[in-house]
Order: C-alpha cells, then structure tokens, then sequence
C-alpha cells in the first residue's frame, strides 16, 4: 500500500504492563499493514516503555494528562491518517482496514466511530460490559477515534484543559468540518478486574473533571443527554429484554450506574463550589 494509505496508531501509556502487550499485539496484527506505531508514555514506573520497545522504536514520554499525550503523538505521525486508542484496547483485525476504506469512499467524511465491547474479569466486569452495549450506535454517547490527520490538526486535537469529556469535545469539533461515520468493527476494551468502589471513585474523579466540558457544552442538547441521568434510565429500559436476560447482572449494572452517578453528581457539584470560593 502506499503512503497515502499510512495510519499512525497513537497509543498513550501509564504503568500499563498488565495490558500492553495485547494491545500493541492486536496493532502489529492488523489486515491493514501500512501502520506506524506510536507510544506516548506518562513516566511509567513498571515495564510499559520496555514492552512498547519491542513493538515500535517511537516511544516518548509526556504528561501530564492523555490529551496532551495524544496531540504529541499526532505532531510525531507521519501519516495520513490518526488513530487514537488506549493502552487497555485490543483492535479486532480489521478496525484499520475499515477505516481507511470507509473514509475514502466519501471526502466529507472525516473522523469514523470505532464501537467499543467491554471485556473483565469479575461480576462488575460484567456489569460494564452489559451498560456499554447500549451504547453502540447512540451519537450522544459515541465519540470518533479514527481521523483525517489534517482535520485533527485543524481543529487544535484534543483541548489540553480537559481531562474528561475530551473525547465528545473533538468529535463535535471535528463534526463542524465534515461528516463522522462508523464501521461495524469493534475496539474491545480490557477493563481487567472492576472493583464497586474503584469504578465509584473514578465516576467521582472523572465527574469533578467535566467542568471544562460542562462550560462549553452546558446549554446543548447533547450535553444533557450526555450527563442526564434519566436519559440514560431511559436507554437501558427501552430494550428490557437485553436489560434482563440475566435480571442479577441486569439489576447490578443499574445499582453500579446509580452508584456512580451520585458520586459522579457529588463530585461535580463539589467542583463547582471549590471554583466560585
């Protein structure tokens, strides 16, 4: 293929030894093989740099936070084409391959959505994975990971000054230049071992961190679905039969969803007070 066809797959790392292999394993992989690999770590302490070595020489370090990560490793790329993804994803064998052909069928199109399935270890595991299949195909709730690299680089990439909702942000962005379409090729996403309290805490963090998002977006329509607790109710009953056909991992994934939207609204709304003293 020539270089017209060449994706930099931009990968951003921390500590992430327990998941890199099968990640930058599933790029190497890849039906598509005009790839250039890209890791942009945030000083790890673990092995991640000596693993991301032994897949690809282009391996750096900066923080503090995954959107300046990412719009260091775009500034790297040589290609044409972007892929931004996490280190705890696992790319099934044809997400580039689509990609690229998808996204040369139109002009207008300019950023793809990849949907994401969740895969863990553990009863809350299963929970994650149940709420994130009623995600797929919702525009409100998916975000675009795959772009035209001169159309990244026209909007800014990813605001630095977010560390949630970073990823909805560039997708509306990118939307403002051209059209974002999807491939039915899925990025599965490694949650490992999902603790009630940890996925409760990160639901805090992430939350309290959405007030750049919120200042931008507050007034949309989108941003209310986005964050409003009865829409999200409302998609998850509107399909009872994959709600509850196991009704035990059907009722945890609402308790788990409940718990994390107190903590994420507590957390919010602490953010608020902490900025207006």
């Amino acid at each position: 293929m020539s270089n017209q066809s060449l994706v930099s797959v931009i990968v951003t790392t921390k500590n992430s030894e327990e998941f890199l292999d099968q990640c930058l394993g599933s790029i190497r992989n890849q039906s598509h093989q005009d790839i250039e690999l890209i890791v942009v770590d945030n000083s790890s302490t673990d092995r991640t740099k000596e693993i991301a070595g032994k897949y690809t020489h282009k391996v750096y370090n900066l923080g503090p936070e995954r959107s300046t990560q990412r719009n260091y490793g775009v500034q790297q790329a040589k290609g044409e084409y972007v892929l931004i993804i996490d280190s705890d994803m696992v790319l099934s064998e044809k997400v580039t391959e689509n990609c690229v052909k998808k996204i040369q069928e139109n002009e207008s199109i300019k950023g793809i959505i990849i949907p994401e399935e969740s895969f863990g270890d553990g009863f809350w595991s299963k929970c994650k994975k149940l709420e994130r299949s009623f995600y797929i195909g919702v525009e409100w709730m998916e975000a675009a990971r795959f772009f035209r690299k001169d159309v990244y680089q026209k909007t800014g990439g990813y605001d630095e000054n977010m560390v949630s909702g970073e990823d909805w942000d560039l997708s509306q962005r990118i939307e403002e230049l051209g059209k974002i379409d999807r491939i039915n090729d899925f990025i599965y996403h490694n949650e490992g071992k999902i603790g009630l309290l940890k996925t409760i805490k990160k639901k805090f963090f992430y939350a309290g961190e959405l007030i750049n998002y919120a200042g931008k977006n507050k007034d949309s329509e989108r941003f209310k679905k986005q964050t409003g607790i009865l829409n999200r109710y409302k998609l998850f009953l509107s399909h009872p039969k994959k709600l509850f056909k196991n009704p035990i991992i059907g009722l945890g994934m609402l308790f788990m969803k409940t718990c994390e939207f107190a903590a994420g609204g507590i957390g919010y709304i602490l953010t608020i007070k902490k900025q207006k003293i």
